[in-house]
């Protein structure tokens, strides 16, 4: 393998990404955007109001002001008024409101679909609210301190997860894409009958993208410590160690994806396929544990869980390398079974 045309195909592949301003936009604008966006959505802001029905055509002996004051005592509940019970299941079955209470002389009927999250909080507060002002008195003193730090919003959370997204994308169609239109405009059989070993210029691939990878980490992390104080409690030679095992795995799992595509839109829908069940399952945006136990061995197998589990486990928690040896074995195969497949079915003509 000559170093000389190694160095030279990898220079091409640094020509071909900044002719390319598409590219750059989805390497280094999109995830920035995407962090603003939603760290400006989920940041950190007082709990929103819950929306409640007080039904006041009831006959009680507690009048329907009081009960109403006894909802709002201590802010965070808004009560909305209703002429009957029939007006209320319409605010429940509309959304307007989370819970309906409906009092009578003896007792008071609260009305919800228990399978709405808020629903049950409304329920849980209302009933607090109208207990202790009908007398109860909580048996054991508590006290209560508040605490916010970086880590637990979902800006960090998010942030590990952007970073392997970003990783996946820009390895699996940077690489996928340009030897399919290589392929297509019949370019690899006439590289191939040049002095360039196959090896080389598969290469030249896999060490451009470790190129861009640096770029693409310093943007996005950095801008996230910058903008929103989101933390790296581990050290930064692990993260880039995480990502370089990472990046290999995902440009080894491109080339096996585009060994025989001979179109672009064969090309995207095989990368589609490869990606979209990832995007989903691995928790990008959501914590993958919401997915059913039986799911959990499959989904902690892709390499996009593995890459996201390991960020994760370094920035928020501080974990040094034992910690996250599991997730690097999980992208360790993906590299080494990827790349074996790939060199036995890599189509150049």
């Amino acid at each position: 393998m000559s170093a000389v045309s190694l160095r030279e195909l990898v220079l091409v592949r640094f020509k071909e990404y900044y002719r390319e301003p598409e590219a750059i936009f989805w390497s280094f604008v999109f995830p920035i955007i995407l962090a603003i966006g939603l760290g400006i959505a989920f940041r950190d802001r007082p709990p929103e109001a819950v929306p409640v029905g007080l039904v006041t055509n009831a006959v009680t002996s507690v009048s329907s002001d009081s009960l109403a004051a006894h909802l709002q005592r201590g802010g965070g509940m808004t009560v909305t008024r209703v002429a009957s019970e029939d007006g209320g299941r319409e605010l429940l079955r509309t959304g307007r409101v989370a819970l309906l209470v409906v009092p009578n002389d003896s007792a008071v009927t609260y009305v919800l679909d228990e399978t709405r999250p808020e629903a049950r909080l409304a329920r849980l507060l209302a009933d607090d609210r109208l207990q202790r002002g009908a007398g109860r008195a909580d048996p054991v003193a508590i006290g209560e301190r508040q605490v916010r730090e970086p880590g637990s919003r979902y800006i960090d959370f998010l942030i590990p997860g952007l970073l392997g997204m970003n990783i996946m994308g820009g390895g699996m169609w940077g690489i996928g894409f340009s030897i399919v239109d290589a392929r297509r405009k019949h370019l690899l059989k006439r590289l191939v009958a040049t002095p360039m070993s196959r090896l080389e210029y598969l290469l030249s691939f896999v060490l451009s993208r470790l190129v861009f990878l640096v770029l693409e980490m310093a943007v996005v992390l950095g801008f996230a410590m910058l903008a929103f104080d989101v933390p790296v409690r581990g050290s930064i030679v692990q993260l880039g160690a995480i990502a370089l095992v990472a990046s290999l795995s995902f440009a080894a799992l491109a080339l096996l994806v585009v060994s025989r595509a001979r179109t672009i839109e064969a090309a995207s829908g095989l990368m589609n396929v490869a990606m979209l069940p990832q995007w989903v399952l691995s928790g990008v945006f959501f914590s993958s544990a919401n997915f059913p136990d039986a799911a959990q061995p499959i989904i902690r197998a892709l390499p996009l869980t593995a890459t996201i589990d390991a960020f994760r486990a370094t920035m928020l928690q501080g974990a040094g390398p034992s910690a996250v040896t599991p997730q690097l074995l999980v992208l360790a195969a993906w590299m080494i079974v990827s790349l074996a497949l790939a060199m036995r079915m890599f189509r150049w003509r």
